[in-house]
């Protein structure tokens, strides 16, 4: 049976004013797929999430998403699709709580969802969560605080979710806890698109890898193979 692409990118191109940063960038996520895409910083990776999100001010080519053309609508729309966006800076709500935070999550998605059983799942999947629903959110430590960002993505069941460096600043411990969550989430067929600094911890968690360099894809394989080919990772991942 052939795989179904859930997220499509064919010869993106895309701007920040006078600045090209992608350079005709096409990749492609399947349905239940993990893929991890990396490279070295400035290499486009960010780009590329924020112009499938329709965050950027320029961008070009084509972006299709379940079969729908992303380019003309706005980031908002495409959210209600089913596409949610953790970025890296996380934009925890000050003076929210835990709680107040993720329902944030359930509204703007505008989704007939049940708010009792979405807390119930959200609240086993992050036991942290659990215990500090109603703590301010900007209080909890730089992991929780991510843990939340996650939480809040994934609380109105998206089809797919873009993560951009979730393991940065983040305690050793607490890299290891979300590596369970999304080992458990690709269990459960969920669909991520996950740009990492730490190769090597993306790969062991996706099922394929592509390299961004300079704007443009230098390299596609399974996340395996690239976690065995140390002069790539060299050539292309390398600080």
């Amino acid at each position: 049976m052939a795989e179904t692409a859930l997220l499509e990118l064919d010869g993106v191109q895309a701007w920040y004013g006078a600045s090209h940063v992608l350079h005709g960038i096409s990749l492609r996520v399947n349905e239940g797929e993990v893929v991890a895409l990396v490279g070295r910083n400035g290499a486009g990776k960010t780009t590329t999430l924020r112009t499938v999100m329709g965050l950027m001010p320029k961008a070009e080519g084509r972006v299709r998403f379940a079969g729908q053309d992303l380019l003309p609508l706005a980031a908002h729309r495409r959210f209600h699709l089913g596409l949610a966006y953790v970025p890296e800076e996380r934009r925890i709500v000050p003076g929210l709580s835990v709680r107040e935070n993720l329902r944030l999550g359930l509204v703007a998605a505008n989704a007939d969802i049940e708010e009792r059983a979405a807390f119930a799942e959200i609240a086993e999947t992050f036991p942290r969560l659990r215990e500090r629903l109603d703590q301010e959110g900007v209080t909890l430590s730089g992991g929780e605080q991510q843990m939340l960002a996650i939480a809040r993505a994934l609380i109105a069941k998206p089809k797919m979710v873009l993560l951009d460096e979730p393991s940065e600043g983040i305690m050793p411990v607490l890299v290891e806890e979300m590596g369970v969550l999304f080992r458990r989430l690709r269990d459960q067929g969920k669909t991520l698109l996950l740009v990492e600094q730490n190769v090597e911890w993306a790969l062991r968690l996706a099922d394929r890898a592509v390299i961004i360099d300079q704007g443009e894809v230098v390299h596609e394989s399974s996340a395996a193979a690239l976690l065995a080919d140390k002069d790539i990772q060299d050539r292309y991942c390398a600080v």
